[in-house]
Parts: structure tokens; sequence; C-alpha cells
């Protein structure tokens, strides 16, 4: 009976029961440390949409804390998430994929149906119930993760085989990026695609496969992205950018804000640009705030937080209890900190502009739920590692053996 509770404990934690001891404690540090670098980002972000959009709400709203009580607001809720999600065993989610990912898929084509049909006016992105409205691309991203880290899991054995394993998982990537795209949303398409074929490269696709797809997808995408007339723009304004009359006013604004910060900033609500000059400077350009008020050294701050964000959840993927959590944990990682990089790359004239909030500091309530949500996952992963490597002993063992 004992030789069958060990069997039971392979196919659930591979590694067996020599894989429980000696390195808990980073496992365990690796989670608590993600988590407070997820409350000091949402700190940051509080400080800055108030500093930064002060200004706008007054404009607006005639209330000048009317971004900071409701970033507040997320922030709370945001962190309610984090800990009911951990909380929650994170397999759950292994038996819901299949059900999670075509809800996404429905919710996506439902949305593109009714722009089709006129109701939509615009973009077809986002869905309202009541006073409650969420990003639907949010929520494909997340069903994605899970059911890739499902099937990369399912298909371990034959992940290299073209028809039986590349192709499908190419089709159920190709639907959502498709659906993104023509909402329209192509940076986010391209984000969601990238994220995909990293997970496919990591699950064990072939180097191969992956790239003759690039090839073919490549071209595809920038006759896509040219076919509009304002992301042209972006794109000429961008590569123009020697010239600075070429330059967007969004991004001469953004430069402008970060030149002024020198290297410890202007202090905390001392920013010029946040004063009607920078739009959407407590959203997708918030770092240039962060940058003008808190200097070339709050800039690295920042990116330092996201880099640990990023080094704690490579430790938590590497020490998952299972196949499944190590997928799910590499592919949310991937999204937020990919997420950062583009926003600040953006920001700083590295990348054509595009709308892509900074994780846990940008104003917004959807995808800081959803990111919050990523986090509660990852901390529930490292968590259920701990507990099973607490198991060697008492009441688990006794039930084992009986």
């Amino acid at each position: 009976m004992m030789r069958a509770y060990e069997n039971s404990y392979e196919e659930n934690y591979p590694g067996g029961l020599g894989d429980r001891t000696g390195t808990g404690g980073s496992k365990s540090f690796a989670g608590k440390f993600l988590l407070l670098i997820v409350v000091v980002l949402m700190c940051i972000g509080i400080v800055v949409v108030y500093t930064s959009g002060a200004g706008w709400a007054q404009r607006k709203f005639s209330n000048q804390e009317y971004f900071l009580w409701r970033q507040v607001i997320y922030a709370i809720l945001g962190l309610a998430t984090v800990f009911i999600f951990s909380s929650i065993d994170y397999r759950i989610f292994r038996k819901l994929s299949k059900v999670i990912f075509f809800a996404s898929i429905a919710l996506l084509g439902g949305l593109l149906l009714f722009k089709f049909m006129g109701v939509i006016k615009g973009a077809a992105r986002w869905i309202y119930i009541g006073p409650l409205s969420f990003q639907v691309s949010d929520f494909a991203k997340y069903a994605m993760i899970f059911h890739f880290a499902r099937l990369i899991t399912d298909k371990k054995d034959y992940i290299k085989d073209l028809n039986e394993s590349y192709y499908p998982m190419l089709t159920l990537l190709m639907m959502v990026v498709s659906l993104i795209a023509f909402a329209p949303n192509f940076s986010t398409a391209s984000l969601v695609a990238l994220i995909g074929f990293s997970m496919m490269f990591l699950g064990g696709a072939r180097l191969k496969h992956l790239f003759w797809t690039a090839t073919a997808l490549v071209p595809l995408a920038i006759v896509f992205a040219l076919s509009k007339s304002y992301r042209v723009d972006r794109i000429v304004s961008f590569f123009n950018g020697g010239d600075e009359e070429q330059l967007s006013y969004q991004v001469r604004q953004a430069l402008i804000g970060l030149g002024n910060g020198g290297m410890f900033g202007l202090g905390i609500g001392e920013s010029k640009q946040r004063e009607l000059f920078l739009p959407l400077s407590y959203n997708d350009f918030v770092f240039v705030i962060i940058g003008e008020e808190f200097g070339f050294v709050g800039a690295v701050a920042v990116l330092l937080l996201f880099a640990l964000f990023f080094i704690c959840g490579l430790v938590i993927a590497k020490n998952a209890a299972d196949g499944f959590g190590r997928f799910v944990a590499l592919g949310i990682t991937i999204t937020i900190v990919l997420y950062a990089l583009v926003n600040i790359a953006v920001a700083s004239n590295v990348f054509p502009t595009t709308g892509v909030a900074l994780p846990f500091i940008s104003y917004g309530g959807t995808a800081l739920l959803f990111n919050s949500l990523g986090v509660g996952i990852l901390v529930s992963i490292s968590r259920k590692k701990k507990l099973s490597e607490s198991s060697s002993s008492g009441d688990e063992m006794t039930e084992g053996v009986v």
C-alpha cells in the first residue's frame, strides 16, 4: 500500500517523494515576495494615477479626486481577487479550461457579430453589465493560457508532432487572435499571439514549425496593420522619429516629460506634462509621469520591480507541483511582464504608440482585476507545492498508507 501511495504521488507530483525536501523555503518565499511586489506596484499606481489625473479629473468631472478613489477601489478589489484565487486549487482551471476557452471565443465572436450588424458602433471590445464592464480580450487572454497549459501537458509525449499537436494549437490560437484583431484591437491581438507562441515554444514545439509559421503570418500582420490609416500614421511617426515635427503629439509630450525628470525627478505632484499636455497620462502614458516626478531612479525602480516579478514567476513555474501549474505560471508571468515592457517601450518611443496599460499601475479596473486573478493563481501554485512538501508525515501519509 505504501508503494501504491508513492505511485499515486509520482503521478500527481512529478519528481516523486524525494523532491519534497530541500527547496521549500525558496518556493514559499517566491509566492510571498511576488505578492509584496504587486502591493508595491498597486500603491505606486494609486499615487501616480492621482498626481497625473487630478487635472483631467477636475476638467471632466469637477473633482480632482475622481480617479484617485476609483483607483483605490480597484486596488482593494484587486487584492481581494488575489487572496480569493490564491486560496483556490489552481487545478480546477485544468478541468474547466475547455469551457472557459470556448466561452471566450463565443464572447469575442458575439461582439464581432453585433459590430457587423451595426448594434455596436466603433470597436467591439467591451461587455457592459449594468454599471459594470470588462474587456473581453483580457478574459480571452487568460482563457487561452489555461487551455494551452492543459493541451501542452496532455500532449507532452507528442508535442513535436505537426498534425497531432502543433496544428490544433495553432488553429485555436489563430481563432482568438483573429477575433481580437477584427474588433479591432491589433496591438492586443499581436501580444496574445506572442504569448501563445511563447507557451508553445516553452512546451516543446519544434522551432522550425514556429519559424515557418512566423514567416507566413508576419507579412499578413503587416498588411492588416497598414489597412487602417490611424495605424499607418503611428508607424510613420515612429519611423520618422529623427524629425521632431513628424512625431505624434502624444510621443512628443511623453519624451518631454521623461526629459523633465532628470535623475531624481521633479517631485510628487510636480509633473508639468500632466497639466492637460499629455493625454491619458493616468493610463497608457502613466510611466511618463513616473519618470517625470521620480526621475531616472524612479523609472528604473519600476523596471526592477517587474524584473523581480519575472524572476518570482519563473521560480514558481520551475517548482510547480505539476506540468499544468508550470505552464500556467509561465503564461501568466510572460503576459504581465510583456505588457509592462510594451507600455514602457511605447512611453519611451521604442515602440509605436499602442493602447497597452501598465499592469497594476495604470488607471482602470478590468486589466487590474484580471492581472490580480493571475497573481492569485501564481500564489496558489506556489502554495500547492509548499503544502505537498509538508505532507511527508501526519494525516495525509497515514491516509495514503491505510
